[in-house]
């Protein structure tokens, strides 16, 4: 279904959301009105065509989007760098939607649920070259998943820019032939991007929530990841990230590390995955701190390698391993690494069906491990109650936001300050 708005009515509706922009720069309007005609991109004359805003807009332009549907009309595009392959350079065939290569572009929808982007492709909107970009407050949906299985296709996808992706719905970008096993993900941030991804939806797409490849760099703040395959969170090859307050769920896999990357990971709630809640493998460092890791299908935290390091503290990880063992055990803590470079301390690990420990000692009453009821306000609600033995007695070298000894879980520690004034 597409939004037609009559022109009398476009004015008056970018002129209400224009406040939001500053007018000392240049700002380009887009309006889906489906007229047959170009447009200028003056507020009173819009392009009517996303792709056309893109290619005229000024370097530094704002583009502000009407309601309405945008649907694109992919281009093929071959590139010579893999993003997730062993031989970087390899060409790779892919499609694109709305491609953004050059410059600096803020793309902005007066609503997400008003501003819709079909891709319509492999990488849905691609940014490339482009540092210093934006884009908010719009759905991007209906991508489609090209042949060839290199192609990192998401609904999002950033090369060698500095992009910020924010309040927006990434969702449903699920078509694929079945002949290929990845599917589309969300946001993928690839060769030494810099990316800021805060407080998005991204539900039911076909591959990983987020994944970073190939030295990008992220923050990755108070999203939702939601239903799909793949990983929620992936940080993968020599990719550096700070996942803090995401809430990570019905994917096959919750949050991990791998290769050689870099990341802390702290006060996030990571429940109903169908394998691992969170994992370190490779040579790669997590600091797991303060997080929720709950219900997930096998194991809830693991330690995958002897050659991962990080350390895990104050997290809670209860009622793991439901489902038959797929990718580990049905344990809440397995260690296939050394405990001297992952130590687990101030932890309350309870109720996983296997046991809470596997492949290392027996650490309840050890180094401030606990193992009690957390006493959950209730299934999809993680804090806990006023009444929870966890209050206050996590590692006394943290506290929480009013200065007291930390509490343990995702909304205790430091990190737990967004949760406090409302982003969830």
């Amino acid at each position: 279904m597409r939004y037609i708005i009559p022109v009398c009515l476009i004015a008056l509706v970018l002129s209400g959301c224009a406040q939001k922009i500053d007018y000392g720069q240049n700002v380009v309007f887009v309006a889906a009105v489906g007229d047959g005609t170009i447009g200028s991109g003056t507020q009173y004359d819009p392009y009517r065509s996303l792709e056309t805003a893109i290619s005229e807009a000024p370097d530094g332009s704002y583009i502000q989007l009407a309601p309405g549907v945008y649907s694109a009309e992919p281009e093929d595009y071959v590139e010579a760098e893999c993003g997730n392959c062993e031989q970087h350079l390899t060409d790779v065939y892919a499609t694109a939607g709305f491609h953004i290569e050059g410059k600096r572009l803020t793309i902005i929808g007066t609503s997400r649920d008003s501003c819709i982007l079909e891709t319509n492709a492999g990488y849905g909107v691609l940014f490339e070259q482009s540092y210093g970009s934006k884009i908010a407050n719009v759905t991007i949906t209906s991508g489609v998943r090209d042949a060839d299985g290199n192609a990192t296709d998401a609904a999002i996808v950033v090369k060698y820019s500095r992009v910020t992706v924010e309040d927006c719905l990434i969702a449903n970008n699920t078509f694929r032939d079945t002949s290929v096993v990845v599917g589309i993900g969300g946001v993928f941030g690839r060769e030494s991007s810099t990316l800021i991804i805060h407080r998005n939806e991204i539900r039911n797409n076909g591959w990983d929530g987020i994944a970073l490849y190939r030295g990008a760099t992220a923050m990755i703040t108070d999203n939702i990841i939601d239903t799909g395959r793949g990983a929620g969170i992936g940080i993968t090859w020599d990719s550096q990230a700070q996942v803090h307050r995401n809430k990570v769920s019905n994917y096959w896999k919750g949050i991990g590390t791998f290769g050689n990357s870099r990341a802390v990971v702290q006060n996030n709630v990571a429940f109903d995955n169908l394998g691992w809640g969170v994992i370190l493998t490779g040579s790669s460092f997590m600091e797991v701190r303060n997080n929720t890791i709950s219900r997930n299908g096998n194991c809830g935290l693991a330690c995958w390698s002897e050659e991962a390091r990080g350390v895990a503290i104050n997290n809670i990880i209860t009622d793991n391993g439901w489902r038959e063992e797929w990718v580990c055990p049905c344990v809440g803590v397995q260690m296939w690494g050394k405990l001297r470079n992952f130590p687990v301390s101030y932890n309350n690990v309870w109720n996983n069906k296997a046991g809470n420990y596997k492949d290392m000692p027996e650490w309840t009453g050890k180094y401030g491990n606990v193992s009690v009821d957390p006493m959950f306000l209730d299934s999809l609600d993680f804090h806990i109650t006023d009444d929870s033995p966890l209050w206050n007695i996590g590692d006394p070298y943290y506290t929480d936001p009013d200065g007291t000894r930390s509490t343990m879980g995702a909304y205790g520690g430091q990190g737990d300050i967004e949760w406090r004034i409302g982003d969830f």
